[in-house]
């Protein structure tokens, strides 16, 4: 498809990075993702890592916790303006001796945007080392409206419920195999119900507590729809393109938000 059309259409081309993660493990992990970030041979606007991809899902905040003028944000940096796009994904932040599991959205001018994960998963005792996010964002990028969460906030609708404020839903992660069925059910449910594009971002392999992973990363339109082709169990990257023009015709023919409830987030 030439430019001109693309831009006509208003798309955003998303690139998904499905990748097993080194536990604990910064320096593999930054090698690793900066290979695969290199092969990209598409052009794309915006590269998605999956949750922690620094470190794989541990508790070890304090030992493994960077600030935001540390090695993997100036790496983030360097390669969004490397790549002239935006780099996506989230890694444990130290904040005055607090840690926060921070999803990190840093464009290729050099701006970034942070979202830290309000749903933090007790199963896993994540609510013993980090601090809750107290607040949800939207990010503004190439005329796209985009919120971002992280693995656990899946669960939980009302967090994510759009309130006609934003386009693409993207959800970064650290989940289990044993609970894929929930990941594809959930991340389709969040497209339907919102009328948005989502994004789930997954990684594979098995980690340091013995859990396994199955990725099931998945480009969905808003009607819950695949429309990417990411294979599970498999280390692959994917580039997608979506179009806002088509979101917004389903949601003038299909106006569902003129009918939601209105309330208030405590």
């Amino acid at each position: 498809m030439n430019k001109l059309l693309i831009m006509e259409k208003e798309a955003l081309i998303i690139t998904v990075i499905q990748s097993d993660l080194h536990w604990e493990n910064h320096e593999k992990n930054i090698v690793d993702f900066t290979h695969k970030i290199n092969a990209i041979r598409e052009e794309t606007d915006l590269i998605i890592l999956p949750e922690m991809f620094t470190t794989g899902f541990t508790m070890r905040s304090a030992e493994h916790a960077e600030t935001m003028d540390g090695f993997t944000v100036q790496w983030m940096l360097d390669l969004a303006a490397k790549k002239k796009c935006a780099i996506a994904g989230s890694i444990i932040i130290n904040e005055k001796d607090k840690y926060f599991n921070r999803f990190l959205f840093v464009q290729q001018n050099g701006e970034i945007a942070a979202y830290d994960k309000r749903h933090l998963f007790r199963m896993g005792n994540e609510e013993k080392y980090f601090e809750k996010g107290k607040e949800r964002i939207i990010i503004h990028y190439k005329g796209w409206k985009i919120c971002p969460m992280i693995c656990y906030d899946l669960r939980f609708p009302v967090w994510s419920r759009n309130k006609d404020n934003y386009d693409l839903l993207i959800y970064v992660a650290n989940w289990p195999e044993s609970r894929k069925d929930v990941w594809i059910t959930l991340l389709k449910a969040r497209a339907i119900e919102n009328q948005v594009y989502v994004v789930g971002v997954n990684r594979v392999g098995n980690d340091g507590m013995k859990l396994s992973y199955s990725g099931d990363s998945v480009v969905l339109s808003s009607r819950g729809i695949a429309i990417s082709n990411i294979t599970s169990k498999t280390i692959m990257s994917e580039t997608v393109t979506i179009y806002k023009n088509e979101l917004a015709d389903f949601r003038k023919k299909f106006p569902v938000g003129l009918d939601a409830d209105s309330f208030e987030i405590i």
